[in-house]
């Protein structure tokens, strides 16, 4: 089990009162306790299993405008006395910076709603092992798969985090995913490589083990005898599992943190249209059950519905304590980054949306990293399939996609098939005139 609310809240709590006495201006701690058990399976045979327990105080102190930052495994009272004591002497040599300090008062979180995102259930190793047993059964039905690696985890976590301005607060959360990388061999003894999974807050949220399988068979098998193609100029389809990717690419683009040092495309774009009218982008904290609610970020700062992108319009950054004072701006509760990030569904059905051209290539699997934030150019590697009038024709490989997202959010079409699967989610999207560079 891990450790509960109080435990935690004593630890924290005496991390700040010892840190203020030996003279520290200001403090902030987080105590977090986690428990995860992994089991690994590869072509029918267990792989691997094993069980992690951390348990860990990350403390901040501020002398002023000064701050240090220490961590450790180590909560016995001895070493956390030794572990304060060094990071106040160190906080006294430490360069001033005048944006430091702690988030407004008036920002902090006051009210806690209960989110669900904590499953007391627990699946003891044995039923991992059975669940993983049948998914690759499953997949073996399918005479071209040759290979399979399959993992469960179940993950337990509790945290508090307080600071010297009297917030302390913290929440239960629990994790419980499952995968299936499938091989296939076609009769040339060419490979192909797909994937299904399963990630959920609660256990009986998970897909069953059945489908995971035979959906990583299946999309493995359809990419078996992949043809090259010429370099054109064509609309692409990017499947759900990757258009989320825009969505990451938009996030640390109007990061506080990226506007400040001047790293991104996005600059100086507040209130400019940057999408088409008919996109609509927001990040919800307040799911129930969602894999990335929160109350508050990671200094304590509410965290809020924000509406990112509203017809077309960037309406906000994201904006944590440190970078917001640079911008002189407020923090909108985004330390750390997004909650639950996600275009609005669009107006147009998955079928529809295949045959809006008669030649259009679907975008499956990314390779690499392409994007450039400081232009906004992106490149990178893909496979996929041909489309030509809505119907999957052929599996396409070795080919690498560019544009400019300047111009790629201007020319987005969104299906009506949004799901939350992820923290961040994006329906399957077409974004029309990208290049394809292939033999």
């Amino acid at each position: 089990m891990v450790k509960d609310q109080g435990y935690l809240k004593e630890k924290a709590s005496f991390c700040i009162d010892l840190a203020k006495k030996l003279g520290a201006t200001d403090a902030t701690a987080i105590v977090k306790h986690s428990i995860s058990e992994t089991v690994n399976f590869r072509n029918r045979r267990l792989d691997e299993s094993d069980r992690s327990d951390s348990l860990g105080v990350s403390l901040t102190t501020y002398i002023g405008k000064k701050k240090s930052c220490i961590s450790s495994s180590n909560l016995s009272e001895d070493n956390i006395k030794t572990l304060i004591e060094r990071c106040v002497e160190t906080t006294k040599i430490t360069p001033e910076d005048e944006f430091n300090s702690l988030p407004d008062k008036d920002l902090l979180a006051t009210k806690i709603k209960d989110l669900n995102l904590y499953d007391d259930n627990h699946i003891k190793n044995d039923e991992k092992i059975e669940y993983l047993k049948e998914v690759e059964e499953v997949a073996f039905e399918k005479k071209e798969i040759v290979n399979t690696e399959t993992g469960f985890s179940e993950t337990k976590s509790n945290f508090i985090l307080a600071n010297s301005d009297g917030f302390i607060n913290g929440y239960k959360s629990s994790s419980f995913s499952a995968s299936c990388i499938a091989v296939a061999k076609n009769t040339n003894n060419k490979m192909e490589r797909d994937y299904e999974f399963t990630n959920t807050c609660h256990l009986h949220d998970m897909v069953k083990a059945n489908k995971i399988g035979s959906l990583a068979a299946k999309r493995t098998i359809q990419k078996l005898s992949p043809q090259k193609i010429e370099s054109e100029r064509i609309s692409i389809i990017f499947d759900k599992r990757i258009s989320k990717g825009i969505l990451s690419v938009l996030a640390s683009a109007i990061s506080a943190s990226s506007i400040a040092r001047g790293t991104s495309f996005l600059i100086d774009k507040i209130n400019e249209e940057i999408f088409s009218t008919s996109i609509n982008i927001y990040d919800k904290p307040d799911i129930v059950k969602g894999l990335g609610s929160r109350n508050f970020d990671n200094e304590g700062v509410v965290s809020k519905e924000l509406k990112l992108v509203d017809q077309g319009v960037l309406k906000n950054y994201l904006i944590d304590t440190y970078y917001g004072k640079k911008l002189n701006l407020k923090s909108n509760g985004r330390s750390g980054g997004t909650s639950n990030l996600y275009f609005e569904r669009g107006s147009i059905s998955y079928n529809n949306l295949l045959k809006l051209n008669q030649k259009t290539l679907y975008i499956t699997e990314t390779i690499g990293r392409g994007s450039n934030l400081v232009t906004g150019d992106y490149s990178i590697g893909a496979t996929g399939f041909m489309l030509e009038n809505g119907v999957f024709k052929y599996p396409v490989s070795e080919i690498t996609i560019a544009g400019n997202f300047n111009d790629m959010f201007k020319n987005i079409t969104l299906a009506d098939d949004l799901e939350f699967k992820y923290s961040t989610n994006a329906p399957t999207m077409l974004i029309e005139g990208m290049v394809v560079a292939g033999k």
